[in-house]
């Protein structure tokens, strides 16, 4: 006999776990499947939250909006979890060169970073072990979310109260029909959402999209005397983990990847961190990920257009940890019926893929 289920989340890697924490607080039965894969993005991330990132020093989109939505979130994990899982830290982005100074005081200029950038100095304060020639700037609002240890934490409580099988999932099983959802002999569902990361590229109803992985490799390093009370970003990101460890990342690879991690990537990350620090450090561990990407740098979100009860909710990339929070709680109020939604993550802006792979299909409204 099939238990019924509101909704089926395939993965549990940042986004599946933060959909099925926002539609669980609603109310819904929530199943959740996930075969704990160990080179998902959500298992070697950093967990950056950056209100001010890139080449172009630019605001992110719509932060303004994501990242009081994210803290408020991170809060209330840590209060129903008891853990602590969200460090509130200023970043501190480095100048690598006098070009960059220039090209920081002209923005500022034009910029609303009233809010997120505290200073732009070609001078700063000294601060242990960092290599500061070209001063920089100093954004606050931001700071790092343990991701690992708090997925950690949410699949234990899932595997523990039911809600989170740890089990593969099998396309072939999946049946739908004119009212529901059928998988395997065990489970129907209102609707199923594939959160499935960079493994969506095979997923037979979603693989028309756009979703191209990359790979990411981090260190996690050894460095006493650093300090710890900021993170640092200087061509690459510093996390303080405390008693003296950093992770230190991230490389970006295309297709083909590489089996697990590399030495090229472990030299590249290194000399990195030799740019950021004065100060001697051991590598204690080196990990690597895929990132589901997409090409417009936007998620995707929506629902099939010939399968009603299909949906998806992935291509986060690097900006997840920000955007995760209120994209569920969008996405809730979408499924829910009381909003449309975002026309910027909506997979609609990509039909013309989906006409293209499947020129006979009939389009469900």
């Amino acid at each position: 006999m099939r238990e019924y289920y509101d909704y089926l989340l395939i993965g549990h890697g940042l986004a599946g776990a933060t959909l099925a924490t926002v539609l669980r607080r609603r109310g819904h039965r929530v199943l959740v499947l996930d075969a704990a894969p160990v080179d998902t993005a959500s298992t070697v991330a950093a967990g950056l939250l950056n209100p001010v990132a890139g080449k172009r020093l630019a605001l992110g989109w719509r932060v303004a909006e994501f990242l009081p939505a994210a803290i408020r979130y991170y809060q209330s994990l840590e209060q129903e979890l008891g853990g602590q899982f969200l460090h509130l830290l200023p970043v501190l982005k480095l100048f690598s060169s006098v070009a960059d100074q220039n090209n920081a005081m002209a923005r500022s200029a034009d910029h609303p970073w009233q809010e997120f950038v505290e200073e732009v100095s070609a001078e700063l304060p000294p601060l242990p072990g960092v290599r500061q020639d070209f001063g920089g700037m100093r954004i606050r609002g931001g700071g790092f979310v343990q991701v690992r240890e708090m997925l950690a934490a949410q699949a234990e409580k899932g595997v523990a109260e039911g809600w989170l099988r740890r089990e593969t999932f099998v396309p072939e099983q999946l049946v739908t029909n004119a009212t529901d959802v059928c998988y395997a002999d065990t489970v129907r569902a209102g609707r199923v959402i594939f959160c499935e990361g960079a493994a969506a590229v095979h997923n037979p109803w979603f693989s028309w999209l756009p979703l191209t992985p990359n790979q990411g490799e981090v260190l996690d390093v050894h460095c006493p005397g650093l300090t710890e009370d900021q993170v640092l970003n200087k061509g690459a990101y510093v996390v303080p983990l405390g008693n003296a460890r950093f992770r230190v990342g991230a490389t970006y690879r295309w297709p083909p990847f590489a089996a697990g991690t590399t030495v090229e990537a472990r030299t590249e990350l290194s000399q990195r961190f030799a740019e950021v620090t004065t100060l001697p450090f051991t590598v204690l561990q080196q990990w690597a990920g895929v990132r589901p990407a997409v090409r417009d740098r936007k998620p995707l979100l929506g629902t099939h257009p010939a399968e009603p009860f299909l949906s998806i909710c992935n291509g986060f990339g690097s900006k997840g940890v920000l955007m995760a929070p209120l994209l569920a709680e969008h996405f809730a109020d979408v499924l829910a019926g009381t909003t449309e939604m975002w026309a910027e993550v909506n997979i609609r802006r990509f039909q013309s893929f989906y006409s293209a792979a499947h020129p006979a299909a009939v389009i469900s409204s």
